[in-house]
């Protein structure tokens, strides 16, 4: 038997400084702020990194300053995402995207429930449906080939879905793409993906799922750096939370911070670029 405490029997903290880590880590979701967002996206506190990762892309915007009426922000891999509806209910204005069907298809995501075809799947949260479809549209894009028109956005974000690219550099092409295709100068690019916490040489390369090592994400940070972007430096470290020591294995279930995935231990990390003000 695993056991793991209740926020609600802990109680919210503020003690400590809250998304400290660049990767998913438990305390997070003990610190009342997570708790606030969390009601925001409208769902509950659970030990799992798909929310860890939805509230780090929605508290940076939110820190960032790129949250407000009018401001347009783009999705990608967007499944059925609740921050859609939760940045329109800002007043923002959203293009959610996901790939072709036929690419839906082949990689298995159709069937998954994890894929969107159309507006009519993404759900609208808080909103009435109405407002809802006024502020989001719904488009498909491939990830690998950016469709040109994508431009001028004040903010986008992907929730664990570039490692699902091909290899390792698509991935990494990928974000350097988001940053300087799709964003307006000033502009902000929110991505999570998979941290490879087992090697930082071994890793899964290549196929349906590759794992992010540390040094290719300082070395993407280090890229898009050097073309003149800013960007938030990668913060992982030990916490003393024992589900922090706890990977999860199929079938899948809470805790679900740490993943056991193709020999390897894996977990949710986020990337924070703002981009630079020269167009590259």
């Amino acid at each position: 038997m695993v056991f793991f405490p209740s926020p609600e029997a802990i109680g919210p903290s503020r003690d400590y400084p809250f998304m400290a880590s660049s990767a998913c880590v438990a305390s997070d979701f003990f610190h009342a702020e997570f708790a606030r967002i969390c009601a925001l996206i409208g769902v509950g506190v659970s030990f799992h990194r798909k929310l860890w990762e939805w509230v780090f892309i929605l508290h940076h915007a939110e820190r960032l300053g790129v949250l407000r009426p009018g401001a347009r922000g783009l999705a990608f891999g967007v499944g059925r995402e609740l921050l859609p509806a939760s940045f329109a209910a800002l007043g923002c204005e959203i293009v959610a995207t996901d790939a072709p069907p036929e690419q839906a298809e082949s990689s298995g995501w159709s069937a998954s429930g994890q894929f969107a075809a159309g507006l009519d799947a993404l759900p609208n949260g808080s909103l009435d449906r109405t407002i809802f479809e006024q502020r989001v549209r719904w488009q498909t894009c491939d990830m690998n080939a950016i469709d040109p028109a994508l431009v001028d956005f004040d903010f986008c974000w992907s929730s664990c879905c570039f490692e699902h690219l091909g290899d390792i550099e698509a991935g990494l092409d990928f974000v350097v793409n988001s940053v300087e295709q799709t964003l307006k100068p000033g502009g902000v690019a929110l991505h999570t993906t998979e941290l490879n916490l087992s090697s930082n040489d071994a890793t899964i390369e290549r196929g349906p799922t590759v794992l992010f090592r540390r040094r290719d994400l300082e070395a993407l940070i280090a890229r898009l750096r050097a073309r003149g972007h800013e960007v938030e430096s990668l913060r992982v470290g030990p916490n003393v939370f024992v589900m922090n020591n706890y990977a999860d294995t199929p079938p899948y279930s809470a805790p679900h911070l740490l993943v056991s995935l193709g020999g390897f231990v894996t977990t949710s990390v986020g990337l924070v670029v703002r981009r630079g003000h020269r167009r590259n």
